[in-house]
């Protein structure tokens, strides 16, 4: 019998979800747990923000790395990554009594998280070259949705006056449970049978294998993150400073920011490829949007409904642009495409809120909001160049659904 690809289709796309969703998981727990975490380890508001450092530095190192082992040993890697990640935060919530542990396990979980990020991207990628289908939006959809559940779950496990260990445990369960899962759903070897001598999705750029093109998609993710976490880190601190709003209410507005980023994933992910450019022109320009409402709104109803519209242009961008490097990077390098790209863009996601605060202190949180909208302007100007430099904005895309398809029928002939 001849191999087919509805298996292992099948089996590429229900690794991504699980992957995302207890990553999702994990940060679900962590966010909703940061204040317990910092009460347990006797640290004042100064030395948690020094201690929170620690999660960026363990995870750069370890997001460009792992892209090489993901070539050299295949997408399985996913699966320890998930479970060391969920083992890092339980072991972090039993530990963290002092700032240096703290800081210590917070280095640790930025490596696991760090890792896993790069690995889970490249399985969503892989699932959505194989099923010639779109994935890797509603994979991050999935991640958006558990963030919020899990939040919302932590806060309840709070509220009972549970241990904090509780949750960490729960979720390290979880991920272990992910990662058996991953094992057996996903290729042994750095490919997949049938796959290992198939065509690339088009050659593209004649300097395809070198690292050039990925990080100039790596700075439009950068962009695009940049403005995700700064609405993501700042709304709350925004209604409640300009608005007035209580700290219940203002708490709701990072709640509105990540429901409508999961939503708008979902809804929007079934796009095909052909429009991937002008998904991320609309995006761009939608969260510009947004961000300029959010900066200019009088009341409260105002800026959520900014926010909502800076959400739902935020959501599809990432996604996007690594669904773009994802079809047209041959099949030996998806690691460390992946694993530039991504952390690239995780940069922009580290300055994001360090920007808005920079700009806040020089004229104010509305006058930030503006500077938020900026960086969306900029991704809108400059996506179209960017592509076009990185061989990755042109025929390629427009081309990619018959290339995939190509791809399945030599996969079928092999």
């Amino acid at each position: 019998m001849k191999w087919t690809p509805v298996g292992p289709s099948r089996r590429m796309v229900v690794s991504s979800v699980v992957a995302f969703a207890a990553f999702g998981a994990f940060w679900g727990v962590w966010g909703a747990s940061v204040p317990r975490v910092q009460h347990q380890a006797g640290v004042d508001d100064g030395r948690l923000g020094l201690a929170l450092l620690f999660v960026g530095a363990g995870a750069l190192p370890a997001m460009l790395l792992v892209g090489r082992a993901l070539d050299r040993w295949g997408l399985r890697v996913t699966a320890v990554a998930i479970a060391a990640l969920g083992g890092a935060g339980a072991a972090l919530a039993l530990s963290a009594v002092n700032l240096v542990v703290l800081c210590a396990g917070l280095a640790l979980v930025g490596a696991t998280s760090g890792a896993a990020d790069v690995a889970m991207n490249a399985v969503a990628g892989r699932a959505e070259k194989v099923a010639g289908r779109p994935v890797i939006t509603r994979a991050h959809g999935v991640f958006s949705s558990l963030v919020v559940l899990a939040s919302l779950a932590t806060g309840l496990a709070s509220a009972a006056s549970l241990p904090l260990a509780v949750p960490f445990a729960a979720v390290a369960i979880v991920c272990l449970v992910a990662g058996v899962l991953l094992v057996k759903a996903l290729p042994a070897g750095a490919t997949e049978p049938g796959h290992e001598r198939a065509p690339a999705a088009d050659p593209a750029p004649s300097d395809r294998r070198r690292t050039v093109p990925f990080l100039l998609i790596g700075a439009l993710g950068a962009l695009a993150f940049a403005g995700e976490n700064a609405h993501q880190s700042w709304s709350a601190v925004f209604a409640h400073g300009e608005l007035r709003s209580g700290t219940g209410l203002s708490a709701v507005a990072p709640a509105v920011f990540a429901g409508t980023v999961a939503f708008t994933r979902f809804a929007l992910g079934g796009l095909q490829a052909a429009h991937a450019r002008a998904v991320l022109l609309a995006g761009a320009a939608t969260a510009a949007a947004g961000a300029v409402l959010i900066a200019v709104s009088p009341t409260l109803l105002v800026a959520g409904l900014g926010l909502a519209v800076a959400a739902a242009g935020t959501a599809v961008l990432f996604p996007t642009l690594l669904g773009i490097v994802s079809r047209n990077v041959e099949e030996s390098r998806r690691g460390r495409a992946t694993s530039v790209v991504t952390t690239v863009s995780y940069l922009g996601f580290l300055l994001g809120p360090v920007y808005v605060g920079l700009w806040a202190d020089a004229v104010g949180l509305r006058g930030a909001m503006v500077a938020v909208a900026g960086l969306a302007v900029a991704l809108f100007v400059l996506a179209p160049v960017l592509l076009r430099l990185s061989g990755f904005g042109g025929p390629a895309e427009r081309g990619a659904a018959t290339d995939d398809e190509e791809i399945r029928r030599a996969a079928l002939r092999g």
